[in-house]
């Protein structure tokens, strides 16, 4: 589709271009060969008569212009993907639509990993394209670039739509071997004798919603380990007497995998609420709202089956 002149797909190679600041890198984003990205710079550098992308070092970096040029284009394609998410009817059975959800890896593995098995089935063309929180992440989702963020409520912004996914419990997680989790509970006093592994998040060290209320009720714990992500702790508690205060679900998938249990908490603990927060333009888009049903309807198993 051409706009006075300009080769519409022309924007997109832009954007990608821009970010990876690599033709190959580019071209493996798209599922384009290299020559096929060379093509589309060059047809960029005709249209706009600038070199968009320069050479320095064996590096590539974008020309002044080309850095006016892009919050200009990224709004264009925000725009151009409401107005298709708002005019076309969704099916998923054909779609060929790529969403991008940003959520924590506890997420993708209890949530979007069996989501993912499912999709196979019923939507066997769509893409999912996950990315990992950044404290960029509410810019990305104003300006159209990510379609969904999975957040604790805690986290959500107020000014922008958020609809419940589901609920979660914590529980205490250590090694399969470690005799205090032998005999199915646990004491406070027993809990807060040992080492602990916690998980804080990105750039700012965010703590993670169990982590952070344990600091609200002012349960001091030793901290012996902290990792960036939760997938990681599992590693830290094997063949020690360290334990670790984990989702649930989380806990439930990794004992799977590793040689770990989990008891209940001994204190009375808030139930973390799980959300999917989006863009208000992107509230009627009928294949937004599929899948946030379909992560619902997983959602709801998952609890049934840990039940």
């Amino acid at each position: 589709m051409r706009f006075k002149g300009l080769d519409l797909n022309l924007l997109i190679a832009f954007e990608v271009l821009m970010e990876t600041r690599s033709v190959s890198r580019a071209a493996e984003r798209m599922n384009l060969s290299q020559a096929a990205m060379s093509s589309a710079l060059g047809r960029l550098r005709d249209y706009f008569g600038d070199e968009i992308l320069v050479v320095d070092r064996k590096r590539m970096f974008p020309t002044a212009f080309a850095e006016t040029l892009m919050p200009q284009v990224r709004e264009c394609l925000r725009h151009l993907g409401d107005l298709v998410a708002t005019t076309r009817s969704f099916d998923p059975s054909t779609s060929k639509r790529t969403f991008r959800v940003v959520a924590s890896d506890y997420v993708s593995a209890v949530l979007l990993v069996p989501l993912a098995e499912h999709l196979v089935e019923v939507a066997p063309n769509l893409c999912l394209e996950i990315l990992l929180p950044s404290d960029l992440v509410l810019k990305q989702i104003e300006d159209g670039i990510v379609d969904l963020l999975i957040t604790p409520q805690d986290f959500v912004s107020p000014e922008l739509p958020a609809v419940l996914l589901y609920e979660e419990r914590h529980v205490v997680v250590g090694w399969k071997e470690n005799s205090l989790l032998g005999g199915g509970a646990i004491s406070e006093d027993e809990l807060f004798g040992c080492g602990h592994v916690t998980v804080s998040i990105g750039n700012q060290r965010t703590l993670a919603f169990g982590d952070r209320h344990l600091e609200i009720l002012r349960k001091d714990r030793r901290i012996e380990i902290t990792v960036p992500s939760f997938t990681m702790a599992p590693w830290f508690l094997i063949n020690t007497q360290r334990l670790a205060v984990m989702h649930e679900r989380l806990a439930v998938v990794m004992e799977k995998i590793f040689p770990l249990a989990h008891v209940q908490l001994p204190f009375a603990f808030p139930l973390m609420k799980e959300m999917a927060q989006f863009r208000f333009a992107r509230a009627n888009d009928e294949g937004l709202t599929w899948l946030r049903q379909e992560m619902k309807i997983f959602a709801d198993l998952i609890v049934r089956n840990h039940q």
